[in-house]
């Protein structure tokens, strides 16, 4: 798949590049959509090695010194997404802004379409 329907913003790349660095035998973080959650489907954010690469399922959003992991199956709830970090007086956390979920819960990690 050629055409990127998940965007990566500037500040999720940097942190993303910073962890990666940190982690040796990992080139990549893997985001996948999940069943559960409190409002039924929630984010997965898993650093993975370039074996957990499956050019058949998998699209590549790169971005600086980043790299992120996407499956097909996940890619049908996140299509137009951007995944950010924000480092605010709450915390540090990255979050998904997805225009298909109607409802989402505080935690920022579970959504529902």
């Amino acid at each position: 798949m050629s055409e990127q329907t998940v965007s990566l913003s500037e500040s999720a790349a940097r942190r993303i590049a910073e962890i990666l660095a940190t982690e040796p035998g990992k080139s990549a973080m893997r985001v996948s959509v999940e069943g559960g959650g409190c409002s039924g489907f929630s984010y997965k954010f898993d650093l993975v090695g370039e074996e957990a690469l499956n050019p058949s399922e998998d699209i590549v959003i790169a971005r600086d010194n980043a790299k992120v992991l996407v499956d097909q199956l996940s890619l049908v709830y996140m299509a137009g997404s951007e995944i950010d970090f924000v480092d605010n007086l709450l915390g540090q956390s990255f979050q998904i802004h997805n225009p298909n979920a109607v409802a989402s819960c505080g935690c920022g990690t579970s959504f529902s379409i």
